[in-house]
């Protein structure tokens, strides 16, 4: 739920290299390790009848432009080369591109709350976590695709005796702009609300950031979607752990322009053909995340 959010720039690394990698954003994580064998995204074929439903801008461009912000692992970071895009929301771009019958699908990178604004001259997608909430359907068309929660990661042992029942008073890390910096804040309205001390909420542009914060024990805990806390402990060689458990699971949405419902008609179908081939829980499971994957692409769900 990173972005109900959010932005955010590059994923430092959290590996072998150890933490003095989590504060440099140019240096990129390696791809996830998985036992799911890798899938071709060029073995999916062009759907005919969707692709006559892509907007001719886009057809005249043979492109799928997406913008997201490469720092949220696994869905969106950076190669070892520090540039080049990788991840599940990636990956997921190439594959509705190559239904639609379009060339190919780009993501450049772009900070969380710029991608939005966006859409529609810029980029045609924004593939990047996004939260479904009322408050962006008021501003884009959403289209569903994955179920992520919330989780707390601390430092392991949880030093700070950070308890996630009751978070008042206590110093959380969140990445700016994200689902979680909202809850986070209005969880400390509400203790304050009940006569208890308020949290300090600290916001940074990179989870990573809040990450290398919490192992050196400056926060009591750093508050982010539950598939982007697992990769995070995986990546910190034990250095983090998580805290209770996943709360607020919420579906997250690809976002398009609201005038342009031609490319969100085409983009729900496009999904839930990726849905209905398998190739989006295939797509998912080389992240270690094809639980997260949904059933049904809804258009705008609860609206």
């Amino acid at each position: 739920m990173k972005k109900n959010y959010l932005a955010l720039p590059l994923l430092a690394a959290l590996g072998a290299t150890g933490l003095a990698a989590c504060s440099d954003p140019e240096t990129a994580s390696p791809a996830p390790t998985s036992s799911a064998p890798d899938f071709a995204i060029e073995s999916i074929e062009v759907n005919e009848e969707i692709a006559k439903l892509v907007p001719e801008g886009i057809k005249e461009r043979n492109e799928l432009r997406n913008g997201a912000s490469t720092d949220y692992a696994p869905a969106e970071f950076r190669d070892s080369d520090g540039r080049t895009p990788i991840g599940y929301d990636i990956d997921i771009t190439k594959a509705l591109a190559r239904v639609m019958g379009l060339e190919d699908g780009t993501t450049e990178h772009a900070e969380f709350p710029t991608i939005i604004p966006a859409l529609g001259t810029k980029f045609d997608v924004g593939i990047s976590s996004f939260t479904i909430t009322g408050e962006r359907l008021e501003q884009v068309n959403m289209i569903s695709y994955v179920q992520v929660g919330s989780s707390y990661a601390v430092k392991t042992g949880n030093p700070k005796k950070f308890d996630p029942n009751n978070a008042c008073g206590s110093t959380i890390g969140v990445q700016t702009g994200t689902y979680q910096h909202d809850y986070a804040n209005e969880l400390s309205k509400k203790c304050e609300a009940d006569g208890k001390p308020a949290i300090e909420v600290m916001p940074h542009d990179l989870n990573t950031d809040a990450i290398t914060k919490l192992v050196g024990e400056q926060y009591d805990a750093v508050l982010s979607d539950s598939t982007v806390t697992g990769y995070a402990i995986s990546r910190t060689n034990g250095e983090i752990e998580q805290v209770g458990e996943i709360i607020e699971s919420e579906p997250q949405g690809v976002a398009v322009a609201k005038e342009d419902t031609a490319l969100a008609e085409a983009i729900q179908k496009a999904m839930q053909y990726l849905m209905d081939e398998g190739y989006l829980d295939k797509i998912l499971a080389q992240y270690g995340a094809e639980d997260a994957g949904l059933k049904t692409a809804e258009l705008n769900p609860g609206k």
